[in-house]
Order: structure tokens, then C-alpha cells, then sequence
């Protein structure tokens, strides 16, 4: 396990398959923490596909270094590290599991993250070498699971699940994120479309034990704050801050239930304001 002693909570957020908005989620998430005036740090560990650096604006931005440690970047009030800040954009990463699992250690150990009250995890999807090597060696508080209500979807997270829930790596599954649950036109605010199918999600937190922490729906305003830079967790009291907001406090509530659980040598402190 690396040692991340300055780190109080570290959070995987994971999905079963791409395309059901992992990083979107991440991304939101750590504003939504930084906001509530938590020290939040944001790690992009998908590899071959890297976002954050455009969800947050920051894609031309290469991190400082300050002797052999590099700095994150700055943004919203999260520290952000990511490869998509090492290579050029467009550019393929052609690397075996090997190659790849070094550059993630490497993310962790060479990078001056300070005191921080959690440390966002955008987890590369499913379960191979990066998620495994990751959940082995990183003393992970828990993991945040994001799913689509399509059946297609939720059968995928099972297998993320699994892995966390496996006897040999055991991390406790915080919740369930059921994100794009509706569509949601601009001009009708009140209206619900349920183009992916309904509460798969829901479902899916009733038959593995877990909770449903959010249900967050699929707006225009989402994709396209995200496309310029800004995630929608900065815009004050819109709608979609507050939602946010609440799948923030939702996940401190969650650690705070995990602690209850656990031994007092074990239990990971959780900031209060």
C-alpha cells in the first residue's frame, strides 16, 4: 500500500463500462467537496482515455515541479492531476498494463498533494490491470459506483462490484450513482423522459445492499459546462449545483456511516466544518 498519511479520505469513483459519465461525476463531485470548503484533490487514472483536463479548462496546461515532486494543477479550488496533462492532445497512449500501472503509482508517489481531506479517484472503467493494480495498492476509504438505468450498463457494474467486494482487496462500496436517470428538456424543467429505462440504478442499490446516493439527470446544461471547461457544480444555486451538493453530503454521510463500522484504529477522519 502506498503511504498517503496527509490524505484523510480517498474516493473511487467507478463505473462497470465507459460512456455512463464516471468522469463527469468525479469532476462535480470535487468542486462540490472544494466548495464545501473540504481540501479536495482530483486524480484521472484512465489512462488511455483522460478527461478531467477538459472538464476543468485546463487541457494546455502542463503541472510545475518543485525539485523531483510535481505540483497538481489548481482549478475551482480542486488539486488536479491527470496524464492528459503529459501528453499532447489527440495523442494515443500504445502502452501494455505494465506501462500503465508504473504511470498511475507514479501519479500517487511523485506528486506533492499536501494535506488534503479527500482525494477523488476518477477510476478508468472496469476491471482491468490499472483498477486492479489501483485497489491493491492505494488505501482507498471507499468507492462511489455510476451506472445508467440501461440494463446493459447496470449488468457491467456488477462486475465492478465484484471486484471491490472480492475477499483480497475489500473496499466498501459507498453507494450507487444513477446517473443520465431522466432526460430533462430546458424549456420543460418539470418534464421526465426515462430514454435509458427507469431506476436500474435504484434497483441495482436494493440488490446489492447499498444505497442510492443520486439520481442525477440528463440536462443539456451538464454536457455543455463540462465542453467549455466549467463543471455545472460551479454554478451556484442552479438546479444542478445543488444536486451536486447533495451527492457531496451524501458521501460524507456514507464515510461517517462506514466509520460507525469500523474499529477506532481504523476509523478515517472526516472533517467537520
Amino acid at each position: 500500500m502506498f503511504k498517503l498519511n496527509d490524505i484523510k479520505n480517498i474516493i473511487a469513483i467507478s463505473s462497470g463500462k465507459g460512456g455512463v459519465g464516471k468522469s463527469t461525476i468525479a469532476a462535480n463531485l470535487a468542486v462540490a467537496l472544494a466548495r464545501e470548503g473540504y481540501a479536495t484533490g482530483l486524480i484521472d487514472v484512465d489512462i488511455y482515455g483522460p478527461s478531467i483536463p477538459i472538464l476543468f479548462g485546463v487541457e494546455d496546461i502542463r503541472p510545475a515541479m518543485e525539485g523531483e515532486r510535481i505540483i497538481p494543477v489548481h482549478k475551482f479550488g480542486v488539486s488536479l492531476m491527470s496524464m492528459g496533462f503529459f501528453i499532447l492532445p489527440g495523442q494515443p497512449l500504445i502502452w501494455r498494463g505494465p506501462m500503465a500501472t508504473n504511470a498511475v503509482k507514479q501519479l500517487f508517489t511523485d506528486v506533492e498533494w499536501g494535506k488534503l481531506d479527500y482525494l477523488v479517484i476518477d477510476m478508468p472503467p472496469g476491471t482491468g490491470d490499472v483498477a486492479l493494480t489501483l485497489v491493491q495498492t492505494v488505501p482507498i476509504t471507499g468507492a462511489l459506483i455510476v451506472t445508467t438505468p440501461q440494463n446493459v450498463a447496470v449488468n457491467d457494474v456488477r462486475k465492478a462490484i465484484g471486484m471491490f467486494k472480492a475477499e483480497h482487496i475489500n473496499v466498501p462500496i459507498l453507494g450507487i450513482v444513477e446517473n443520465m436517470a431522466w432526460f430533462t428538456p430546458q424549456e420543460l424543467p418539470e418534464n421526465k423522459y426515462y430514454i435509458f429505462g427507469r431506476e436500474g440504478g435504484k434497483n441495482l442499490a436494493e440488490e446489492v445492499g447499498s444505497e442510492l446516493l443520486a439520481q442525477i439527470p440528463l440536462v443539456q446544461s451538464v454536457s455543455e459546462s463540462g465542453d467549455k471547461g466549467t463543471p455545472v457544480a460551479t454554478y451556484g444555486e442552479q438546479p444542478m449545483a445543488i444536486a451536486f451538493r447533495e451527492l457531496a453530503d451524501n458521501v460524507i454521510a456514507a464515510i461517517e456511516k462506514r466509520n460507525e463500522n469500523l474499529p477506532p484504529t481504523e476509523t478515517v477522519e472526516v472533517k467537520t466544518k
